[in-house]
């Protein structure tokens, strides 16, 4: 994946150099990083689908716990973490199918199905864990989660509808 995104930056600067296509008002430096953050998008919006409710009170209650004693984790949670989101856009983009489809063919359809439930109740532990994250901290504004926590789904609610 890396030589293809380096691949398209190549591309993109050597058909910028030939014959502009931005506007004058753009650089060649400006337009190589708006391609650079066009491609980097995704990866930063993904990388940051942990920091949810859940994950913000856990960090601050290790943090407060241990301090910095656990710092050279995050070295590795970072790696590891990169790595699976790699891996995952390197299978997405050369097979074109999501896990479930990968996984229903080359193991059959119970794991699929076994994949796609450990999903579904991982995304709903989290959807748990942001709405104990919006109780607690109006709790610490002194609004009792009993009132918090059900205001704030029905707003999430009539926000999808």
């Amino acid at each position: 994946m890396v030589d293809r995104v380096s691949a398209a930056l190549r591309r993109a600067g050597s058909a910028l150099r030939g014959r502009p296509r931005l506007p004058s008002r753009f650089s060649l430096s400006r337009s190589r990083l708006i391609i650079f953050v066009g491609l980097l998008g995704p990866g930063l919006i993904a990388a940051n689908a942990g920091n949810d409710a859940g994950g913000i009170a856990t960090y601050s209650q290790v943090g407060a716990k241990y301090g910095y004693s656990l710092l050279w984790l995050m070295v590795l949670i970072t790696l590891s973490l990169a790595l699976v989101q790699m891996l995952a856009a390197r299978m997405g983009v050369v097979t074109g199918k999501g896990l479930a489809e990968l996984i229903r063919e080359n193991y059959g359809i119970r794991w699929s199905a076994f994949a796609t439930v450990a999903v579904l109740i991982a995304n709903f532990g989290i959807c748990i864990s942001d709405f104990v994250g919006v109780g607690a901290a109006l709790g610490l504004a002194g609004v009792p989660a009993q009132v918090s926590v059900p205001t704030a789904a029905v707003l999430i609610a009539r926000s999808l509808c």
